[in-house]
């Protein structure tokens, strides 16, 4: 027998407890507060992982930066306001340290989003959505795997909130800490069922090239051609004799 089910309907989710993260939740939205914040999720051999961008409501408009980056341990969260600091080393020692493990959903996305703000090989992340199709699940959102793995849902009310507002409300603190935390602990409980299967790290992938513009080539003159309008050119027998 299947440790987990493969599919679970809206109905039967709506009917589930919703899952909310308990712990502390620290804002990070100036440089100081960066290296505390690191060492705490460098001291942890998993941690939950997850962006969100400012949503865009233009037809065509271009995607915006990301705007803040989740990370979070088993009782602490810490939302990165990514459009306030600077990415800083400590955040980039983070990212690219083999030894903790990074948690989450869809992450392909979510670093080439990150990569768009500064150039790094990530290292030690686990995609869920990867993770779970070895346990047979074929649910890959967020709310459905936690309801298979979980049996809670997570509500997605704040997902299309501003996420570059000037202060982020408690109830975009509470959304982004638990996203984060969620996806950690459907990787804890995937890892008690199998944990050779739940821990499939993904292979670090260069950040993109920028491509610089090519440089515009000059057109080719034809022979004999005038080099500026209305001069006669020599043996054409214009004005020769």
């Amino acid at each position: 027998m299947k440790p987990f089910r493969e599919t679970i309907t809206n109905e039967e989710l709506a009917e589930l407890p919703i899952a909310r993260f308990e712990g502390q939740i620290t804002v990070v939205d100036s440089e100081e507060q960066i290296p505390g914040a690191c060492a705490y999720l460098l001291g942890q051999p998993r941690i939950g992982f997850d962006t969100e961008t400012r949503p865009s409501f233009k037809p065509g408009a271009p995607m915006n930066r990301v705007a803040l980056l989740q990370l979070s341990g088993p009782d602490r969260a810490f939302l990165f306001r990514l459009n306030c600091i600077p990415f800083h080393p400590a955040l980039l020692e983070l990212l690219t340290s083999p030894d903790v493990l990074k948690i989450g959903a869809a992450v392909p996305g979510d670093l080439h989003a990150l990569q768009q703000v500064h150039a790094f090989v990530p290292g030690g992340f686990v995609d869920l959505q990867s993770v779970v199709r070895t346990f047979g699940i074929d649910e890959l959102s967020v709310r459905k795997m936690s309801a298979i793995v979980l049996g809670a849902r997570v509500s997605k009310a704040q997902r299309l909130s501003n996420w570059e507002a000037v202060t982020l409300t408690p109830a975009q603190q509470m959304y982004a800490a638990t996203d984060a935390w969620i996806c950690l602990e459907i990787h804890s409980r995937l890892m008690s069922a199998d944990p050779a299967a739940a821990t499939v790290i993904m292979q670090p992938a260069p950040p993109e090239k920028k491509q610089e513009p090519r440089p515009r080539r000059r057109p080719r003159r034809r022979a004999g051609a005038s080099t500026k309008p209305g001069k006669p050119q020599p043996g054409t027998g214009e004005n020769n004799g």
